[in-house]
């Protein structure tokens, strides 16, 4: 629910409600958010309860609103920990959090230490059911978990383009049993059919970049290796979307979702603007042979995003 928060377009507060029951419908019943996407959390609050007040019991078991945690790097106390805890409580509408994802900025400053064992704390009062992380590195993945902090997840940047989580995250989540939920799984859209054939090194000649996640992975694509190497991946998908009449992006998710530890993948709403349920519900489905899988990884070979960028939340932390 990032697209929630500005620069997608206009969100209409019932439009966006109306959108969330008919995923849920569907079956698509979780939803992430974080306390800085604008009102995504509110709007979590009035779907839980129109949830609560039009659907069975039993359907209201299957919904999940994961948020997250992005605090100012402050001291970490008990009080304001449990504060911010509660306001996020509050705006979704919810005794307990089933998930809450913990962001820190600033690796010198180890308050996050003292954050999470507040979290922990507040789990085991129950108005957290799950603390998990985003963004956090394997070096600090391993801290934490050396200091006995329960964290069950890692969300993190991970695509056919990003393989950074594979190199060395993937290897220490087999060892601890924590598991990676993955965003920018479909870059923003440019992993479809939109952008294949397109050139856009000719000004107006494609479709343009006119969303935050559009630009940011366009940038993600420049360290990469470049939009000539990024064609070659679309065409390649495009042949295995064919093969097995799905789209691109529902190939770039089930490809990620087959990766080491990964959990769940993540797909961006546009709540009452744009909606993509039936290519969604189509990962389920699908499934990748041997042959799909070697035809990707032949081409997505470009750069090295571990040497370039660094490992997995680094884009967010460079001086």
């Amino acid at each position: 629910m990032w697209q929630t928060s500005g620069g997608w377009g206009r969100i209409d507060r019932d439009n966006a409600v109306d959108a969330m029951l008919r995923y849920a419908d569907a079956g698509l019943t979780t939803f992430d958010m974080a306390d800085i996407y604008g009102p995504a959390e509110d709007l979590y609050g009035i779907f839980i309860n129109r949830v609560r007040r039009e659907r069975p019991p039993e359907y209201l078991e299957k919904v999940r609103g994961l948020t997250k945690w992005v605090p100012p790097p402050v001291k970490m106390t008990s009080g304001y920990v449990r504060e911010n805890i509660d306001v996020s409580r509050k705006r979704m509408d919810v005794p307990s959090l089933d998930m809450l994802q913990f962001h820190w900025w600033d690796y010198s400053n180890p308050g996050y230490l003292d954050a999470l064992k507040n979290l922990t704390d507040l789990k085991e009062e129950g108005k957290i059911k799950t603390v998990a992380l985003t963004n956090f590195d394997t070096e600090r993945l391993q801290i934490i978990l050396e200091n006995g902090i329960p964290v069950v997840s890692n969300q993190v940047q991970h695509s056919i383009v990003d393989m950074r989580p594979q190199q060395k995250m993937a290897e220490l989540c087999q060892l601890t049993g924590v598991k990676l939920i993955t965003y920018g799984t479909v870059m923003g859209g440019l992993l479809s059919e939109k952008f294949l054939d397109t050139n856009l090194t000719i000004p107006f000649a494609g479709p343009p970049l006119n969303t935050p996640s559009l630009q940011k992975y366009k940038r993600m694509v420049d360290a990469w290796g470049g939009w000539s190497l990024f064609q070659t991946l679309l065409k390649t998908l495009k042949t295995v979307a064919s093969k097995h009449g799905v789209t691109i992006p529902t190939v770039a998710v089930k490809y990620i979702l087959d990766q080491t530890a990964v959990a769940g993948s993540m797909v961006g709403v546009r709540l009452g603007l744009s909606e993509h349920i039936q290519d969604t519900n189509a990962i389920f489905s699908l499934v990748l042979d041997e042959e799909d899988v070697n035809s990707i990884q032949v081409a997505q070979r470009g750069k090295d995003l571990l040497r370039v960028i660094g490992d997995c939340g680094d884009e967010y932390r460079r001086a």
